[in-house]
Protein backbone atom coordinates (compact mmCIF):
# COMPACT_ATOMS: atom_id res chain seq x y z
CA UNK A 1 0.00 0.00 0.00
CA UNK A 2 1.31 3.21 -0.89
CA UNK A 3 2.20 5.51 2.03
CA UNK A 4 1.17 9.34 1.54
CA UNK A 5 3.74 12.15 1.35
CA UNK A 6 4.01 13.59 4.37
CA UNK A 7 5.40 16.88 5.37
CA UNK A 8 8.81 17.22 6.82
CA UNK A 9 8.08 20.17 9.09
CA UNK A 10 11.23 21.95 8.64
CA UNK A 11 10.78 25.11 6.32
CA UNK A 12 12.31 26.17 3.41
CA UNK A 13 15.47 28.35 3.65
CA UNK A 14 13.93 31.26 1.47
CA UNK A 15 10.37 31.02 4.27
CA UNK A 16 12.20 30.24 7.14
CA UNK A 17 14.48 33.45 6.17
CA UNK A 18 10.98 35.51 6.34
CA UNK A 19 10.16 33.83 9.30
CA UNK A 20 12.93 34.94 11.11
CA UNK A 21 13.19 39.02 9.33
CA UNK A 22 9.47 38.90 10.73
CA UNK A 23 10.24 38.04 13.79
CA UNK A 24 13.84 40.26 14.85
CA UNK A 25 11.68 43.22 12.94
CA UNK A 26 8.47 43.15 14.87
CA UNK A 27 10.30 42.67 18.58
CA UNK A 28 12.84 45.36 17.95
CA UNK A 29 10.19 47.49 16.23
CA UNK A 30 8.05 47.58 19.18
CA UNK A 31 10.84 47.89 21.77
CA UNK A 32 11.34 50.71 24.21
CA UNK A 33 14.65 51.50 22.77
CA UNK A 34 14.15 52.07 19.36
CA UNK A 35 12.05 54.61 20.28
CA UNK A 36 15.01 56.45 21.80
CA UNK A 37 16.81 54.72 18.40
CA UNK A 38 14.40 57.21 16.46
CA UNK A 39 14.97 60.03 18.86
CA UNK A 40 18.86 59.99 18.84
CA UNK A 41 19.52 61.46 15.58
CA UNK A 42 16.91 64.03 15.29
CA UNK A 43 18.15 66.19 18.21
CA UNK A 44 21.67 66.81 16.56
CA UNK A 45 19.85 67.31 13.22
CA UNK A 46 17.63 70.00 14.46
CA UNK A 47 20.37 71.96 16.28
CA UNK A 48 22.45 71.81 13.51
CA UNK A 49 19.28 72.92 11.18
CA UNK A 50 18.80 75.72 13.23
CA UNK A 51 22.23 76.81 13.62
CA UNK A 52 22.40 76.37 9.77
CA UNK A 53 19.57 78.82 9.33
CA UNK A 54 20.96 81.19 11.60
CA UNK A 55 24.30 81.07 10.55
CA UNK A 56 23.18 81.86 7.04
CA UNK A 57 21.00 84.71 7.72
CA UNK A 58 24.00 86.32 9.64
CA UNK A 59 26.15 85.70 6.68
CA UNK A 60 23.49 86.91 4.19
CA UNK A 61 23.25 90.54 6.54
CA UNK A 62 26.92 90.79 7.33
CA UNK A 63 27.82 89.89 3.65
CA UNK A 64 25.53 91.89 1.39
CA UNK A 65 26.09 91.78 -2.26
CA UNK A 66 27.35 95.40 -3.32
CA UNK A 67 26.61 96.46 -7.00
CA UNK A 68 29.59 98.52 -7.82
CA UNK A 69 29.25 101.48 -10.48
CA UNK A 70 31.86 102.62 -12.87
CA UNK A 71 30.48 105.56 -15.58
CA UNK A 72 30.63 109.13 -16.04
CA UNK A 73 30.08 111.72 -13.46
CA UNK A 74 26.93 112.76 -14.30
CA UNK A 75 25.53 109.14 -15.26
CA UNK A 76 26.79 108.30 -11.36
CA UNK A 77 24.51 111.25 -10.41
CA UNK A 78 21.91 110.09 -12.06
CA UNK A 79 21.96 106.62 -11.44
CA UNK A 80 22.65 107.34 -7.33
CA UNK A 81 19.71 109.30 -7.27
CA UNK A 82 17.55 107.11 -9.19
CA UNK A 83 18.89 104.12 -6.39
CA UNK A 84 17.98 106.44 -3.64
CA UNK A 85 14.64 106.99 -4.47
CA UNK A 86 14.11 103.34 -5.22
CA UNK A 87 15.56 102.24 -1.66
CA UNK A 88 12.33 103.02 -0.32
CA UNK A 89 9.89 101.30 -2.48
CA UNK A 90 12.33 97.66 -3.06
CA UNK A 91 13.95 97.86 0.09
CA UNK A 92 16.15 94.82 0.88
CA UNK A 93 15.59 93.80 -2.70
CA UNK A 94 17.44 96.71 -4.49
CA UNK A 95 21.69 95.90 -3.92
CA UNK A 96 23.52 98.30 -2.16
CA UNK A 97 24.93 100.85 -5.06
CA UNK A 98 28.51 101.72 -4.75
CA UNK A 99 30.32 104.07 -7.28
CA UNK A 100 33.68 102.26 -7.85
CA UNK A 101 34.89 104.95 -10.19
CA UNK A 102 34.22 108.12 -12.23
CA UNK A 103 35.18 107.77 -15.58
CA UNK A 104 36.62 110.72 -17.70
CA UNK A 105 35.69 111.17 -21.49
CA UNK A 106 37.15 108.32 -23.09
CA UNK A 107 38.74 106.52 -20.17
CA UNK A 108 38.57 102.41 -20.47
CA UNK A 109 37.60 100.66 -17.74
CA UNK A 110 38.04 96.63 -17.15
CA UNK A 111 35.30 95.69 -14.64
CA UNK A 112 36.32 92.04 -14.43
CA UNK A 113 39.97 93.22 -12.86
CA UNK A 114 37.98 95.55 -10.73
CA UNK A 115 36.07 92.51 -9.11
CA UNK A 116 39.18 90.50 -8.91
CA UNK A 117 40.90 92.94 -7.14
CA UNK A 118 37.89 94.65 -4.66
CA UNK A 119 37.57 94.79 -0.96
CA UNK A 120 33.82 95.78 -1.19
CA UNK A 121 32.38 92.47 -1.01
CA UNK A 122 31.17 93.31 -5.34
CA UNK A 123 29.10 90.93 -7.06
CA UNK A 124 28.85 93.52 -9.97
CA UNK A 125 29.56 96.05 -11.92
CA UNK A 126 27.11 98.34 -14.37
CA UNK A 127 29.26 100.47 -16.74
CA UNK A 128 28.18 102.16 -19.86
CA UNK A 129 25.40 104.66 -19.84
CA UNK A 130 21.91 104.80 -18.42
CA UNK A 131 20.19 104.56 -22.01
CA UNK A 132 22.18 101.65 -22.82
CA UNK A 133 23.61 99.74 -19.12
CA UNK A 134 26.21 96.89 -19.30
CA UNK A 135 26.38 94.31 -16.59
CA UNK A 136 29.56 92.28 -15.49
CA UNK A 137 29.83 89.54 -12.86
CA UNK A 138 28.58 85.76 -12.32
CA UNK A 139 25.98 84.24 -14.22
CA UNK A 140 23.57 83.90 -11.85
CA UNK A 141 24.60 86.93 -10.47
CA UNK A 142 23.75 88.93 -13.42
CA UNK A 143 20.43 87.22 -14.55
CA UNK A 144 19.42 87.84 -10.89
CA UNK A 145 19.87 91.28 -11.06
CA UNK A 146 19.16 92.72 -14.83
CA UNK A 147 15.73 93.93 -13.81
CA UNK A 148 17.06 95.50 -11.27
CA UNK A 149 19.28 97.51 -13.32
CA UNK A 150 16.92 98.22 -16.12
CA UNK A 151 15.03 99.71 -13.23
CA UNK A 152 17.70 101.68 -11.90
CA UNK A 153 18.63 103.26 -15.87
CA UNK A 154 14.68 103.39 -16.24
CA UNK A 155 14.44 105.69 -13.08
CA UNK A 156 17.70 107.42 -14.11
CA UNK A 157 16.35 108.31 -17.18
CA UNK A 158 13.05 109.31 -15.67
CA UNK A 159 11.10 106.96 -18.22
CA UNK A 160 7.77 105.31 -17.97
CA UNK A 161 8.08 102.36 -15.54
CA UNK A 162 7.27 99.80 -18.50
CA UNK A 163 9.59 101.07 -20.56
CA UNK A 164 12.98 99.85 -19.54
CA UNK A 165 16.51 100.17 -21.44
CA UNK A 166 17.99 96.54 -22.14
CA UNK A 167 20.18 95.60 -20.26
CA UNK A 168 23.71 94.01 -21.59
CA UNK A 169 24.86 91.22 -19.72
CA UNK A 170 28.66 90.75 -19.91
CA UNK A 171 28.71 86.97 -18.64
CA UNK A 172 29.27 83.38 -19.28
CA UNK A 173 26.01 80.83 -19.37
CA UNK A 174 26.86 77.87 -17.46
CA UNK A 175 30.00 76.58 -18.50
CA UNK A 176 30.96 72.87 -18.78
CA UNK A 177 33.48 73.47 -15.99
CA UNK A 178 30.44 74.82 -13.29
CA UNK A 179 27.91 71.78 -14.05
CA UNK A 180 31.12 69.36 -12.96
CA UNK A 181 31.75 71.18 -10.51
CA UNK A 182 28.65 70.92 -9.17
CA UNK A 183 27.90 67.16 -9.64
CA UNK A 184 30.97 66.77 -8.11
CA UNK A 185 29.71 68.49 -4.96
CA UNK A 186 26.13 66.42 -5.31
CA UNK A 187 28.72 63.37 -5.64
CA UNK A 188 30.30 64.03 -2.63
CA UNK A 189 27.52 64.79 -0.39
CA UNK A 190 25.68 61.50 -1.54
CA UNK A 191 28.76 59.48 -0.42
CA UNK A 192 28.92 61.13 2.92
CA UNK A 193 25.64 60.92 3.51
CA UNK A 194 25.73 57.13 2.77
CA UNK A 195 28.96 56.44 4.57
CA UNK A 196 27.53 58.17 7.78
CA UNK A 197 24.08 56.00 7.14
CA UNK A 198 25.52 52.44 6.91
CA UNK A 199 28.37 53.02 10.32
CA UNK A 200 25.69 54.45 12.37
CA UNK A 201 22.86 51.84 11.27
CA UNK A 202 24.89 48.43 10.31
CA UNK A 203 26.12 48.03 14.49
CA UNK A 204 22.35 46.83 15.10
CA UNK A 205 23.21 43.51 13.66
CA UNK A 206 26.53 42.93 15.88
CA UNK A 207 24.34 43.77 19.24
CA UNK A 208 21.21 41.64 17.84
CA UNK A 209 23.78 38.55 17.08
CA UNK A 210 25.58 39.04 20.78
CA UNK A 211 22.47 39.37 22.82
CA UNK A 212 21.03 36.37 20.97
CA UNK A 213 23.97 34.08 21.46
CA UNK A 214 23.60 34.91 25.13
CA UNK A 215 20.73 33.78 25.98
CA UNK A 216 20.92 30.84 23.99
CA UNK A 217 18.51 31.50 21.36
CA UNK A 218 20.89 31.23 18.73
CA UNK A 219 21.19 27.39 19.04
CA UNK A 220 17.27 26.66 19.51
CA UNK A 221 17.06 28.31 16.11
CA UNK A 222 19.91 26.75 14.26
CA UNK A 223 18.48 23.11 15.36
CA UNK A 224 15.07 24.31 13.90
CA UNK A 225 15.77 26.24 10.39
CA UNK A 226 19.33 26.11 8.33
CA UNK A 227 21.59 28.77 9.37
CA UNK A 228 21.40 30.19 6.21
CA UNK A 229 17.78 31.18 6.96
CA UNK A 230 18.87 32.51 10.41
CA UNK A 231 21.58 34.61 8.79
CA UNK A 232 19.12 36.13 5.90
CA UNK A 233 16.20 36.69 8.31
CA UNK A 234 18.49 38.64 10.58
CA UNK A 235 19.78 40.74 7.67
CA UNK A 236 16.98 41.71 6.04
CA UNK A 237 15.19 42.40 9.44
CA UNK A 238 17.69 44.83 10.64
CA UNK A 239 17.52 46.42 7.08
CA UNK A 240 13.58 46.87 7.08
CA UNK A 241 14.43 48.72 10.69
CA UNK A 242 17.46 50.70 9.21
CA UNK A 243 14.75 51.96 6.58
CA UNK A 244 12.11 52.87 9.32
CA UNK A 245 14.92 55.26 10.83
CA UNK A 246 15.71 56.25 7.69
CA UNK A 247 12.47 57.24 6.71
CA UNK A 248 11.43 58.79 10.15
CA UNK A 249 14.64 61.37 9.71
CA UNK A 250 14.00 62.33 6.31
CA UNK A 251 10.42 62.84 7.04
CA UNK A 252 11.40 65.04 10.23
CA UNK A 253 14.55 66.22 8.80
CA UNK A 254 12.96 67.32 5.33
CA UNK A 255 10.09 69.23 6.80
CA UNK A 256 12.44 71.32 8.95
CA UNK A 257 14.91 71.73 6.30
CA UNK A 258 11.63 73.09 3.65
CA UNK A 259 10.47 75.26 6.19
CA UNK A 260 13.19 77.00 6.15
CA UNK A 261 13.03 77.84 2.73
CA UNK A 262 15.70 75.22 0.96
CA UNK A 263 14.63 73.34 -1.79
CA UNK A 264 16.49 70.79 -3.76
CA UNK A 265 16.98 73.17 -6.58
CA UNK A 266 19.55 74.60 -3.83
CA UNK A 267 22.04 72.04 -5.27
CA UNK A 268 23.28 71.08 -8.12
CA UNK A 269 21.33 68.30 -9.84
CA UNK A 270 23.14 65.22 -10.56
CA UNK A 271 23.25 63.57 -13.76
CA UNK A 272 20.61 61.20 -13.88
CA UNK A 273 18.03 63.50 -12.27
CA UNK A 274 16.95 63.94 -8.70
CA UNK A 275 14.00 61.05 -8.84
CA UNK A 276 16.69 58.02 -10.30
CA UNK A 277 19.39 59.68 -7.81
CA UNK A 278 17.45 59.35 -4.69
CA UNK A 279 16.19 55.65 -5.43
CA UNK A 280 19.73 54.75 -6.95
CA UNK A 281 20.62 55.84 -3.00
CA UNK A 282 18.36 53.69 -1.25
CA UNK A 283 19.04 50.81 -3.63
CA UNK A 284 22.82 51.52 -2.83
CA UNK A 285 22.28 51.82 0.92
CA UNK A 286 20.67 48.57 0.79
CA UNK A 287 23.60 46.83 -0.82
CA UNK A 288 25.97 48.12 1.57
CA UNK A 289 24.46 47.28 4.64
CA UNK A 290 23.93 43.91 3.73
CA UNK A 291 27.28 43.48 2.26
CA UNK A 292 28.66 45.38 5.52
CA UNK A 293 25.81 43.50 7.59
CA UNK A 294 26.99 40.02 6.53
CA UNK A 295 30.51 40.69 7.44
CA UNK A 296 29.14 42.20 11.01
CA UNK A 297 27.27 38.59 11.56
CA UNK A 298 30.86 36.59 10.78
CA UNK A 299 32.56 38.71 13.70
CA UNK A 300 29.49 38.09 15.72
CA UNK A 301 29.49 34.69 15.71
CA UNK A 302 33.64 34.60 16.64
CA UNK A 303 32.43 36.79 19.78
CA UNK A 304 30.37 35.85 23.09
CA UNK A 305 30.98 38.99 24.65
CA UNK A 306 30.40 42.97 23.78
CA UNK A 307 34.05 43.69 23.95
CA UNK A 308 34.66 40.80 21.76
CA UNK A 309 32.58 42.64 19.67
CA UNK A 310 34.84 45.65 19.82
CA UNK A 311 37.84 44.33 19.27
CA UNK A 312 36.93 42.27 16.51
CA UNK A 313 34.51 45.13 14.70
CA UNK A 314 37.45 47.64 14.81
CA UNK A 315 39.41 46.63 12.06
CA UNK A 316 36.31 46.20 9.92
CA UNK A 317 35.50 49.50 10.72
CA UNK A 318 38.78 51.17 10.14
CA UNK A 319 38.79 48.92 6.49
CA UNK A 320 35.27 50.81 5.70
CA UNK A 321 36.65 54.33 6.59
CA UNK A 322 39.40 53.49 4.01
CA UNK A 323 37.07 51.86 1.59
CA UNK A 324 35.20 55.26 1.90
CA UNK A 325 38.03 57.13 1.22
CA UNK A 326 38.97 54.88 -1.90
CA UNK A 327 35.77 55.76 -3.37
CA UNK A 328 36.51 59.39 -3.17
CA UNK A 329 39.45 59.52 -4.78
CA UNK A 330 37.84 57.39 -7.65
CA UNK A 331 35.10 60.05 -7.99
CA UNK A 332 37.96 62.58 -8.64
CA UNK A 333 39.62 59.89 -11.32
CA UNK A 334 36.36 59.69 -13.65
CA UNK A 335 36.82 56.46 -16.39
CA UNK A 336 40.00 55.87 -15.28
CA UNK A 337 40.74 52.41 -14.06
CA UNK A 338 41.21 53.51 -10.42
CA UNK A 339 37.32 54.47 -10.86
CA UNK A 340 36.70 50.38 -12.25
CA UNK A 341 38.22 49.08 -9.41
CA UNK A 342 36.12 51.05 -7.20
CA UNK A 343 33.35 49.63 -9.07
CA UNK A 344 34.20 46.14 -8.66
CA UNK A 345 35.40 46.19 -4.79
CA UNK A 346 32.04 44.98 -3.41
CA UNK A 347 32.97 47.36 0.06
CA UNK A 348 33.60 50.49 -2.01
CA UNK A 349 31.27 49.67 -4.89
CA UNK A 350 27.77 51.42 -3.48
CA UNK A 351 29.75 54.75 -2.52
CA UNK A 352 31.63 54.73 -6.34
CA UNK A 353 28.81 53.53 -8.29
CA UNK A 354 26.46 56.28 -6.48
CA UNK A 355 29.06 59.23 -7.21
CA UNK A 356 28.57 58.00 -10.74
CA UNK A 357 25.27 58.33 -10.60
CA UNK A 358 25.74 62.03 -10.04
CA UNK A 359 28.32 62.69 -12.68
CA UNK A 360 26.95 60.35 -15.96
CA UNK A 361 23.49 60.01 -16.93
CA UNK A 362 24.16 56.54 -18.16
CA UNK A 363 21.77 53.89 -16.28
CA UNK A 364 23.18 50.53 -17.51
CA UNK A 365 26.37 50.63 -15.44
CA UNK A 366 24.07 50.78 -12.28
CA UNK A 367 22.41 47.52 -13.62
CA UNK A 368 25.79 45.72 -13.31
CA UNK A 369 26.63 47.18 -10.36
CA UNK A 370 23.47 45.88 -8.51
CA UNK A 371 23.76 42.52 -10.53
CA UNK A 372 27.54 42.07 -9.35
CA UNK A 373 26.44 43.30 -5.42
CA UNK A 374 23.64 40.84 -4.98
CA UNK A 375 26.21 38.50 -6.05
CA UNK A 376 28.84 39.35 -3.43
CA UNK A 377 25.99 39.69 -0.58
CA UNK A 378 24.92 35.84 -1.65
CA UNK A 379 28.75 34.93 -1.24
CA UNK A 380 28.95 36.94 1.79
CA UNK A 381 26.16 35.20 3.99
CA UNK A 382 27.22 31.99 3.21
CA UNK A 383 30.82 32.22 4.27
CA UNK A 384 29.48 33.78 7.39
CA UNK A 385 26.63 30.79 8.03
CA UNK A 386 29.55 28.33 7.39
CA UNK A 387 32.07 29.79 9.78
CA UNK A 388 28.99 30.24 12.41
CA UNK A 389 28.34 26.95 12.28
CA UNK A 390 31.87 25.90 12.18
CA UNK A 391 33.14 28.28 15.24
CA UNK A 392 30.39 28.33 17.46
CA UNK A 393 27.71 25.30 16.50
CA UNK A 394 30.91 23.18 15.75
CA UNK A 395 29.11 21.17 13.37
CA UNK A 396 32.06 21.57 10.71
CA UNK A 397 34.55 18.96 9.42
CA UNK A 398 36.45 17.99 12.83
CA UNK A 399 39.93 16.65 13.10
CA UNK A 400 39.34 14.20 15.85
CA UNK A 401 39.49 11.47 13.44
CA UNK A 402 43.35 12.33 12.58
CA UNK A 403 44.02 12.94 16.63
CA UNK A 404 42.56 9.55 16.68
CA UNK A 405 44.78 8.20 14.21
CA UNK A 406 47.90 9.14 15.66
CA UNK A 407 46.68 8.40 19.16
CA UNK A 408 45.94 4.87 18.19
CA UNK A 409 49.64 4.44 16.30
CA UNK A 410 51.44 6.25 19.52
CA UNK A 411 49.46 3.37 21.53
CA UNK A 412 50.45 0.62 19.13
CA UNK A 413 53.88 1.56 19.42
CA UNK A 414 54.43 1.67 23.21
CA UNK A 415 52.38 -1.60 23.34
CA UNK A 416 55.01 -3.12 21.30
CA UNK A 417 58.03 -1.88 23.53
CA UNK A 418 55.92 -3.12 26.38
Amino acid sequence: MDVPNRPTGRLSTLAAAYVVARRDFVAILWSRSFIFFLLGPLFPLLVGTLAGTIGQRVQETADRPVLGMAMSPADTARMVKAEQSLSDQLGPNMPELVVVRQLAPGEKFDPAAAMKNNKANLAAIVTGTPEHPVLTGSSDRIANWEGRVGLLAAQALERNPTNYPEVELAGIATTRADQTHGQMVTAQIGQTVLFLLMMILAGMVLSNLVEEKSNKIIEVLAAAIPMDAVFLGKLFAMLAVSMVGITVWALVGGTIWFAAGHSLGDYPAPAVGWPTFLALGVIYFSMGYLILGSLFLAIGSMASTVREVQTLSMPVTMLQLLNFFFASFAMAQPGTWIEKAAMIVPFSSPFTMLAHAAQDPALWPHALAIAWQLLCVSVLVKLGATLFRKRVMQSGPQRSKKRWFWQRKGAGAATAKA
